[in-house]
């Protein structure tokens, strides 16, 4: 009585010929530099992948390979004021990202993944709204990535 179309698991991953997986460290090569967010933005990845597959995180010479730059760093006002202020600002970024599966090379792609966090004009992304902003912003675009790579939405 029970059929499917094939293999499924409950991360939506279907079935991956992979046991491994490695996460070389995303440069940050925006030209507008903020410390840190190179290292976050790679432990965020992995951690992600870790979460929501079976396959063991390696330093080298993994079956899937996630690599790449963040290419882009911005804040731009998005409104404002009748005096001429920002209202609302956004933080953009960008990050490039080489994808490589040595099982099955159809699988290979390099694009761009971007997402942004909304954040008061009086403020600055620093302190906690910078910790919100990441936090969201790396949360949208590794899960996009993860869809793009495995899950194949």
């Amino acid at each position: 009585m029970l059929s499917g179309c094939g293999p499924y698991n409950f991360t939506g991953t279907g079935k991956i010929d992979a046991k491994t997986f490695q996460v070389n460290f995303f440069q940050n090569n925006a030209d507008l530099i903020e410390p840190g967010i190179d290292r976050t933005f790679t432990l965020a990845l992995q951690d992600l992948i870790q979460n929501q597959t079976n396959l063991n995180l390696v330093s080298n010479s993994g079956d899937l390979v996630y690599e790449g730059e963040i290419v882009d760093y911005r804040t731009t006002p998005m409104t404002a004021t009748a005096d001429q202020q920002a209202a609302q600002n956004r933080l953009t970024i960008r990050i490039n990202v080489r994808f490589t599966n040595k099982n099955k090379e159809t699988d290979d792609f390099e694009k761009p993944f971007e997402f942004y966090y909304d954040f008061p004009g009086t403020g600055l992304p620093t302190g906690a709204t910078l910790n919100t902003a990441l936090q969201a912003i790396f949360e949208r675009i590794t899960q996009d990535i993860f869809n793009d790579s495995l899950a194949k939405w």
